[in-house]
């Protein structure tokens, strides 16, 4: 299906909104319909089959919840389920973003839009028309399966699922070893830029004096040892995807730069002065949390927007419940047959030593604990000697003397229920008094 064979609908009660799309749209697609009354839905549906609907997510302009947004969107994909609908708005909730990807949304645009940006979503969005939709429930990866059946994990694949097909900025958060690279590679892998370059950078490691070339790329001579042309990871990146790792260790001379970038569109090699410009979709993960990230001293909140159209929060193992036996199994398998070694079994005491674990390293120290089992065992079955964890992690415990506020105690209460619960939301919102909706906000708002 081509773009120009389509039919919109745009609806907005804003009249500038409204023109200037039609305006911009009207010669790309077959036809266009502005709607400043979402009201009309019904009849207008009744009337056309729309490909794609654009919809604002407030229409009331005196509080702005997005929930009209949402209710409007649920009574599209009720009269259409195969409309795809682009919601967009000004405010950039990152809730709110997830929440219309759970509920149908087929991206989430936040105003004032990019007009390129909008236009290559609708290309996107025709081309996938009439093709099978990709199968992502095992969500490979090069590097493997995300492996996982507790709720918190199956919550991160259901998002996955919603997110991975959009074009939406996405901002990974979560704590050291907990994967956030590995996710990253599963959105791009699932997603249409999927036969495109997936880079990935360091952020957090680069200097001042490399962060522009390294990102940017250079011409001969900018500088002493700049002896030819050199593409940054920006252009490499073109028309695929773009990973920015520990992007909350970058200085604010840097986040200025790397804005600039993103607003534009464009980037200029150092010892150039001609602009280059990109395609990319931006996927971002620190494992500071977005609470630290807010302070403006520490970094730019116009920036967070930009990287944060879509938040996703990944969860600490110590918080998988079940999680570790899986994990613990597809570990040993891969050693053994990395290492020539016979077929494993565990006994009481090793299976009792992981359980009373807290895992400050999360899925990558237990990766690398059960390799040195394997290397170090002596039988088939390992023992809890058999099980050392690295001095090098030491686990911090949620509760700190000094922070008593009553945000810090019902994060550390919610925390702990669900640990005791093995990560089961079910118990743990029984426990706490609370609807699982509720434990699952709450569980959003403190990022656990």
């Amino acid at each position: 299906m081509r773009l120009k064979d389509i039919k919109i609908l745009i609806l907005d009660d804003d009249s500038d909104v409204l023109i200037a799309l039609r305006l911009l749209l009207k010669s790309k697609v077959k036809e266009v319909v502005v709607e400043k009354r979402p009201n009309n839905i019904m009849s207008l549906f009744e009337k056309n089959n729309f490909d794609i609907v654009i919809l604002d997510m407030n229409f009331n302009g005196l509080v702005n919840t997005g929930n009209e947004g949402i209710y409007w969107l649920k009574k599209i994909k009720q009269l259409s389920p195969a409309t795809d609908v682009i919601l967009i708005t000004a405010y950039g909730d990152i809730d709110l973003a997830v929440r219309s990807l759970k509920e149908g949304a087929s991206d989430f645009i936040v105003k004032p839009w990019e007009n390129e940006r909008l236009v290559q979503t609708l290309h996107e969005l025709t081309e996938k028309k009439g093709k099978k939709k990709p199968a992502r429930s095992s969500l490979k990866t090069e590097a493997g399966k995300i492996i996982g059946e507790s709720a918190v994990i199956k919550d991160v694949f259901f998002k996955l699922e919603k997110i991975a097909p959009t074009d939406a900025n996405v901002l990974i958060l979560g704590e050291n070893g907990t994967g956030k690279d590995l996710i990253a590679s599963a959105i791009h892998e699932n997603s249409l830029r999927k036969d495109k370059p997936f880079v990935k950078v360091d952020v957090g490691a680069l200097t001042a004096s490399l962060f522009e070339s390294e990102l940017f790329g250079y011409k001969k001579g900018a500088f002493t040892d700049a002896r030819e042309d050199r593409k940054g990871r920006f252009e490499i990146a073109s028309g695929g995807t773009l990973f920015l790792d520990e992007i909350g260790n970058i200085s604010l001379q840097q986040q200025a730069r790397l804005l600039t970038v993103l607003q534009n569109r464009q980037i200029t090699p150092l010892g150039s002065n001609e602009p280059i410009p990109v395609d990319i979709r931006l996927l971002c993960a620190t494992n500071l949390e977005l609470t630290v990230l807010a302070d403006e001293n520490r970094f730019r909140k116009d920036l967070i927007y930009r990287i944060n159209t879509v938040e996703l929060t990944i969860p600490p193992l110590r918080a998988r419940g079940g999680d570790i036996k899986l994990l613990t199994n597809h570990f040993i398998n891969m050693y053994a047959e990395k290492y020539f070694k016979d077929s494993f079994t565990v006994d009481a005491s090793f299976t009792e030593k992981l359980k009373d674990y807290k895992f400050p390293g999360n899925v990558r120290e237990l990766q690398y604990a059960l390799e040195r089992a394997v290397i170090m065992a002596e039988g088939q079955t390992l023992t809890a000697g058999d099980l050392m964890f690295s001095p090098i992690e030491k686990f911090q415990d949620t509760v700190c003397e000094n922070d008593l506020t009553l945000e810090t105690m019902e994060k550390n209460t919610i925390l702990k229920v669900v640990e005791k619960n093995n990560g089961n939301i079910s118990k743990s919102a029984k426990e706490l008094g609370i609807t699982r909706t509720a434990l699952y906000r709450r569980l959003n708002k403190y990022g656990l």
